[in-house]
């Protein structure tokens, strides 16, 4: 316990240094492909802006570009957090033109939105790197969420001093165990939410608020 403790502080502090002030703060949304990313960023978006980020879509990889929605000031609780909100393409570690053939793409424009979607995780770690204040990282809690990528991409945000909010997303579904994921990141909070069918965004409001702001 005194591990997850002092990381946990660890944690907590480095937020604190890095979200003084009231500058716009560009949040990061990341997770593998199909976890409801793009859903998320748009419910945030349109909550907040009325405009969306970008089209959602249960073809794998629809997004395989980072689309970035900037000045979505978010109060709740007397808080209020501005952020740029960057949609991020799902990372994983290969990405295969077959995938998309199971959806009744043909296979040329397959193999280009396989090639597109390997350049976007690319650019997608590129953010996470160099270009990003904070992570709100996505999870389908259907899925196992103990995978090498998610492994990767959880050690990478923690190396770079990052914070993180994970969000257990598609609890609408009947297999859905968020204490999984809270199981498998257990330094990191875990907020339970379906983007699709709007349930807990009170929650996410709250907690993105409190903890980037």
């Amino acid at each position: 316990m005194g591990l997850l403790t002092d990381l946990k502080s660890s944690i907590s502090r480095a937020t604190s240094s890095l979200f003084a002030g009231d500058e716009t703060k560009r949040i990061g949304i990341y997770g593998p492909p199909n976890a409801g990313k793009t859903t998320l960023a748009n419910r945030i978006t349109r909550d907040w802006t009325g405009d969306a980020v970008g089209p959602e879509s249960h073809v794998p990889h629809e997004t395989r570009r980072a689309r970035r929605k900037e000045n979505v000031e978010i109060k709740r609780n007397g808080k209020s957090v501005t952020i740029d909100v960057v949609d991020t393409p799902g990372v994983t570690t290969k990405v295969d033109y077959k995938e998309f053939l199971d959806h009744d793409i043909d296979k040329d424009d397959a193999v280009r939105r396989s090639r597109e979607a390997t350049e976007g995780v690319a650019e997608a770690m590129h953010w996470l790197r160099e270009d990003v204040d904070g992570v709100i990282y996505v999870l389908d809690a259907t899925e196992d969420p103990f995978t090498q990528v998610n492994t990767m991409l959880i050690g990478i945000i923690e190396s770079q001093d990052l914070p993180v909010l994970i969000f257990a997303n598609k609890i609408d579904l009947e297999d859905a165990n968020v204490q999984r994921i809270s199981n498998a990141f257990p330094q990191h909070e875990t907020v339970p939410l379906s983007a699709l069918e709007g349930d807990n965004m009170d929650e996410v409001y709250d907690k993105i608020a409190e903890y980037f702001g």
